[in-house]
């Protein structure tokens, strides 16, 4: 019998932009405005940081905003991303979604308009039939617990984020200590089921009006954003960019022996190929990922 990989499959992310090459030496405000068109995701989430970082005025209503990005990010996963790489129908929700936030909870949380507030209530709600309750049922009877897990990493933070130690920096991180994410964790591993519950919570947490943080200090800046926590640090002298360094909860995601690489090292190797996709877009990298097969008597890290 042949031994399964130890890696049975190797990501392969695409080379980072130079951000800083970009930016350093111009002007702060010119950089506040070039930064957020450099990448087409978390764009309100990187103005936000960037101007809290080198020390201009946030624009109004920027918490709102942010609120907005990650509720949008959040529905495309759950209602049309996931089930698409399932083979099954997107979740339909009411037109105007956006502006009724109790229509939105009662289309995807079901008659309880609602995620569960405790154990004892998961199991009826993964058995309803309607809303995205199908697309979590789903990914737990696609993934057998351990399955496309990572190991317990710490919880990144606003003060710790920017330590070179691996870390978690996901959804997951904020919404971890619900007493159904930290039953789900002991029970399938922090996999698949864990980080697609932790969406949903909060996806309900900020469709009840919860508002996104924001952390900063000269020079710095910590903000909530759609994949994890989002940060900036910058020196400015005379009014131009002189220091510059960014970093996103995937530069995390792909560290090596981060989350991603673990994640895929528990994947079976006779069962990556039809699972990969699907995790990976539950991991969400904001930057394109290609996987590739380890062959044998290749390193598992190129």
């Amino acid at each position: 019998m042949n031994r399964p990989l130890a890696y049975p499959l190797r990501a392969r992310p695409v080379p980072a932009l130079p951000v800083a090459q970009v930016v350093l030496g111009k002007p702060v405000e010119e950089v506040a405005a070039l930064l957020p068109r450099l990448f087409n995701l978390c764009r309100v989430a990187q103005g936000v940081a960037v101007r809290a970082a080198l020390g201009l005025e946030l624009a109004t209503g920027w918490q709102e905003a942010l609120r907005q990005e990650i509720l949008r990010e959040h529905v495309a996963k759950l209602c049309l991303k996931w089930p698409a790489l399932m083979s099954r129908l997107a979740v339909p929700l009411p037109r105007d979604w956006t502006h009724d936030s109790q229509a939105a909870r009662l289309a995807l949380f079901g008659a309880g308009a609602g995620m569960p507030g405790d154990v004892q209530g998961l199991a009826g709600f993964m058995a309803q039939s309607n809303g995205i309750a199908p697309v979590l049922r789903a990914i737990d009877q696609l993934f057998r617990p351990d399955e496309g897990c990572r190991a317990a990493l710490p919880f990144a933070s606003a003060r710790t984020v920017f330590d070179p130690t691996a870390q978690e920096n996901s959804v997951a991180t904020r919404r971890a200590g619900h007493p159904v994410l930290h039953h789900v964790a002991t029970t399938h591993g922090r996999g698949p089921l864990w980080s697609a519950l932790a969406v949903a919570y909060e996806l309900d947490a900020l469709l009840a009006g919860e508002a996104p943080r924001l952390w900063h200090a000269p020079g710095t800046a910590v903000v909530t954003a759609a994949r994890g926590l989002y940060g900036i640090r910058a020196e400015v002298e005379n009014g131009h960019v002189a220091a510059f360094r960014r970093l996103t909860p995937t530069d995390q995601l792909t560290a090596p022996d981060g989350a991603l690489d673990q994640s895929l090292a528990s994947l079976p190797a006779t069962r990556a190929q039809a699972l990969a996709p699907l995790l990976l877009s539950i991991l969400d990298p904001c930057y394109p990922v290609s996987l590739e097969p380890v062959q044998p008597g290749e390193p598992d890290h190129a």
